[in-house]
């Protein structure tokens, strides 16, 4: 295994700063002066925010873009918390694993509306009279469309470790806090900075619904891109809708700089290899960084502190004795699973319960035969639309995340393909279908996964990014090329993370459904049948009943579709193609 010593250790930190000093710390203060103009708009009252309308200036743009901005690193941060916690503790443990994984198939189908019909009051309650409220159910809102993704691919590398690396951490008598901030982050590092990226741009995708919600009678407009491309559609201002997709693009290559090609350019040194990669992705930030004297310097607390967190041992079981024996054989057993079983069962047919009780008080079993129509009109779209998004990016992944060079030039601009809204689409698709007298049922079904296929693009360059070099020149030595290499070398070596990908990407379309099967430009709406349309029209009216049903049928839809064929290729992957 390869391991890349950081330039940043070659020598010592000298006191004196120097040129890099300058130009790090005026970039580290302008964030800090960005930030605080940008939080203090929530502190704001919130008759203050109803008040100002969102504008359509150009000159408005680059504040607004600075409160979306803030937002998404806020939900991202969130994401990340919840990916390390949730992840890991699915990972670890058998009983943990068969609740929270169903689960988190059930979350990533509730579309970003169901969050915000049940989220936006209790928000605005814990915080009356404040943006702060209605500025975190936005923040939650995003976080429902970044958080699935970055959990289930630090769950495929958990789950994934090859066993060599793990028996050697054992040998080396490593505590289960040691082993996991030592071999199972690092292991996931790679595959995780791509997920995150992906799911930062996945924002993008949901933050009209996120800023620009109408919940029955309540409506909030916050200021952001979102919310200003909501308001340029309405208005049927293409060239406001311009300006938005340049300064989103703006925002986008921003970011890539600033964060994530550093991220990926660190994450290189945690590739799983025996023989080092021929070129390694570059940043001119981490280079800048490591040039810093003054600044590392600064920084070094941090750093000590984390190696220091990451090497105690924090033993908070203690070993032997019989009765400990005693109690972790009986926690083991058949039965304890067997009762384990049925306090779930019973949990879900409580939740069944209550969710049959509310529903049924306005609605009948001919609205639940609807309702499963209507979700097999969008599964027949979803099986389709993945299918196809296999086909085109698959080879395209491979081909990108096996040159480093290319996945440099690429990346910003997947960032951007994989954030650029539905709705901003919604123009030319609305024109089209009405002028051309095309059927909605089947041209806005491309819209569902305009933002999801780059969840199955950004995993295939993260795997074949992390293929090892070894296997690559043992591959060309035995002269295995063509349909074979395909079949015998890349293919298994990606197959964990390609099944990642359509996991999210599955449930993404689903979730994008409600964005995609109602599209308006305008006064002219088009509608397509399905579950996601029938989820749109009974948020817009409030009508909780009817939203509650299509929640729980697009909810059964995904994790039957999940338990079915996603999972048992999971299985497959994790048992067969991992890396030991």
């Amino acid at each position: 295994m390869a391991f890349h010593t950081p330039a940043l250790t070659a020598e010592r930190p000298r006191s004196l700063p120097n040129l890099w000093d300058l130009v790090a710390f005026s970039l580290v203060f302008g964030a800090i002066v960005l930030v605080a103009h940008g939080g203090r708009a929530t502190l704001a009252p919130l008759a203050g925010l109803q008040q100002t309308p969102i504008s359509l200036d150009p000159l408005a743009l680059p504040d607004y873009a600075l409160r979306t901005t803030l937002r998404m690193l806020a939900a991202i941060v969130a994401s990340l918390v919840f990916t390390f916690v949730y992840a890991t503790a699915a990972a670890k443990s058998r009983r943990a694993e068969m609740v929270l994984i169903p689960l988190l198939d059930i979350l990533q189908s509730v579309p970003v509306l169901g969050f915000l019909s049940f989220t936006v009051v209790g928000f605005m309650a814990l915080f009356p009279g404040q943006v702060l409220g209605v500025e975190c159910a936005a923040v939650f809102a995003i976080f429902t469309s970044q958080a699935w993704n970055m959990t289930f691919s630090f769950y495929q590398s958990l789950k994934t470790v090859p066993r060599d690396l793990d028996e050697a951490s054992r040998s080396f008598r490593l505590s289960s806090w040691q082993r996991f901030w030592r071999l199972e982050v690092p292991f996931a590092m790679p595959g995780l900075v791509w997920n995150t990226m992906m799911s930062m741009s996945g924002g993008w995708f949901f933050v009209v619904a996120s800023e620009a919600i109408s919940v029955g009678d309540t409506t909030i407009t916050l200021p952001g891109v979102g919310s200003y491309v909501a308001r340029a559609i309405d208005q049927r201002d293409l060239a406001a809708v311009g300006w938005a997709v340049l300064v989103m693009g703006a925002v986008i290559l921003a970011y890539d700089q600033l964060l994530f090609r550093p991220l990926v350019a660190w994450a290189e040194k945690f590739r799983f290899e025996q023989s080092a990669g021929a070129t390694r992705p570059q940043s001119w930030l981490l280079t800048l960084v490591q040039r810093t004297r003054l600044f590392q310097l600064a920084l070094s607390p941090i750093g000590l502190l984390t190696r220091t967190v990451s090497r105690r041992r924090f033993a908070f079981i203690p070993a032997g004795g019989a009765r400990d024996t005693m109690v972790a054989r009986i926690w083991s057993s058949r039965w304890a699973d067997w009762g384990f079983i049925a306090l779930l069962l019973a949990a879900i047919a409580y939740a069944l319960w209550q969710i049959v009780g509310f529903v049924a008080t306005e609605l009948s079993w001919g609205d639940a035969g609807e309702a499963v129509l209507l979700g097999s009109f969008t599964l027949i779209r979803v099986v389709v639309l993945i299918a196809l998004a296999t086909v085109v990016w698959v080879p395209i992944g491979v081909w990108v995340g096996l040159r480093p060079r290319v996945a440099e030039r690429v990346q910003p601009l997947a960032q951007f393909l994989a954030a650029f809204p539905a709705n901003i689409a919604f123009p030319f698709a609305v024109v089209a279908i009405v002028r051309l007298g095309l059927n909605p049922d089947v041209w806005l079904a491309p819209l569902m996964v305009l933002g999801t296929q780059w969840y199955i693009l950004f995993n295939v360059i993260a795997g074949a990014s992390a293929f090892p070099t070894d296997l690559k020149e043992a591959a060309a030595s035995f002269r295995i090329g063509g349909w074979n290499w395909w079949r015998k070398v890349i293919l298994p070596g990606i197959f964990p993370y390609y099944v990642t990908g359509a996991i999210t990407a599955s449930g993404g379309s689903w979730n994008a459904s409600i964005v995609a099967e109602v599209a308006s430009w305008g006064h002219t709406t088009l509608t397509a049948h399905g579950l996601g349309a029938y989820i749109a029209q009974a948020t817009s009216a409030g009508d909780y009943p009817r939203i509650v049903l299509g929640i729980a049928v697009m909810s059964v839809f995904v994790s039957l579709f999940n338990r079915l064929l996603w999972r048992p290729l999971f299985t497959f992957a994790a048992r067969r193609l991992r890396l030991d």
